[in-house]
């Protein structure tokens, strides 16, 4: 019953994701601790994964471990697809999964709204939802991140201690992410009042397609190019796009100058940390946050209520919806504190301290 329910749902989307499924996408169907596995009997769970772009290093190096290893742990399949930043692919990605016999489904989406209809016919066939580390703004589904508008106070705190009035530049993240403006919104609070003064001047600001390094990187050298090179710090919303605003800054010779956040912990970022060209990398160890949607995804196909999931509380949305929420908390890191990405084996001291001046830092004798 339950797959004949499936597949009548299925054929009533067929017109919306029609044209995504005739496009190609990498998928992977594994169980943790197998490979090219199909999806199982029937007392076997599975829970299938849709990863927006696979490409970016997190997501192999830590998030996926993580969750493999909580379903592994509970005998639970594996089963993915990449839709390498095509909103259509991903559409039709996750009623793959679905007809794939999927019981529950982690997404993280490249577009929160264009990826609704599909996260409906998946609780419509009561199969469980988790917003994976990006808003979905539907209340069916278990939304599972960082707190990110702590994450851009943070971002914020260390380069206003740095620079505490002159002229800033914000590059943000991709406007189809909610965290792109939660993160904004979190930089505005702590910035706010030193903005209203005019001790502070926004003299750049700019979503940035895809969180492109390189689209970053170009905006930077514009905005440089706008103000005269006059720009005395830059808020960037993330670690890959920090990267893109060194390199723009290095080319006017303004790298280690200029103050620049991010997060993600990237260990090129955290390297930048410790040569001193990048101030901040807030750090969301993946590994905690794919250890928790496996175990939430579990639970969930298991047929745990949402509201019963351990460590749930409620996060009031931009969308007006009281989502019910798992919230993991981020920790900023600086040179003064490189040595608690170290200890907890995030990053080597050979990764960390590549080109790095022998003493300029604890970590780096």
């Amino acid at each position: 019953m339950k797959l004949r329910t499936r597949l009548l749902a299925v054929l009533a989307v067929l017109a919306l994701v029609a044209a995504a499924c005739s496009s190609t996408s990498d998928e992977t169907t594994t169980t943790a601790g197998d490979t090219g596995t199909t999806a199982g009997s029937a007392d076997e769970l599975t829970v299938g994964v849709s990863w927006n772009n696979y490409n970016e290093e997190r997501w192999a190096k830590s998030d996926e471990p993580a969750i493999k290893a909580a379903l592994d742990a509970a005998g639970v399949k594996y089963i993915s697809t990449d839709a390498g930043s095509s909103t259509e692919q991903q559409i039709a990605d996750v009623e793959n999964l679905i007809t794939q016999g999927a019981d529950a489904l982690i997404i993280l989406a490249q577009d929160g709204t264009a990826i609704l209809p599909a996260v409906q016919s998946a609780l419509d066939q009561g199969i469980p939802v988790i917003a994976y580390d990006r808003l979905i703004e539907d209340p069916g589904a278990l939304y599972i991140t960082f707190d990110n508008v702590e994450v851009g106070r943070m971002q914020a705190r260390v380069i206003f201690d740095l620079v505490p009035e002159g002229n800033y530049v914000f590059i943000k993240g991709n406007q189809a992410d909610a965290n792109a403006d939660f993160l904004r919104g979190g930089q505005q609070e702590v910035l706010q009042a030193a903005i209203d003064s005019g001790a502070i001047v926004n003299v750049g600001e700019s979503y940035t397609d895809n969180w492109d390094p390189a689209v970053a990187q170009t905006n930077m050298e514009q905005f440089l190019t706008q103000n005269n090179n006059e720009v005395d710090a830059v808020v960037a919303s993330n670690d890959g796009m920090a990267g893109g605003v060194v390199a723009a800054l290095a080319a006017q010779g303004l790298d280690g100058i200029v103050p620049v956040s991010g997060q993600d912990g990237d260990g090129a970022a955290l390297n930048r940390v410790a040569l001193g060209t990048q101030s901040v990398s807030v750090w969301k160890d993946a590994r905690e946050l794919g250890k928790a949607a496996g175990e939430a995804a579990v639970a969930l196909a298991q047929g745990t209520a949402l509201g019963s999931v351990s460590g749930v509380v409620t996060f009031d949305s931009p969308g007006g919806n009281a989502m019910t929420s798992i919230l993991l908390a981020p920790i900023p890191i600086t040179q003064d504190n490189l040595n608690v990405v170290l200890d907890a084996g995030w990053i080597d001291a050979e990764t960390l301290c590549q080109n790095v001046t022998a003493g300029s830092v604890a970590v780096c004798p």
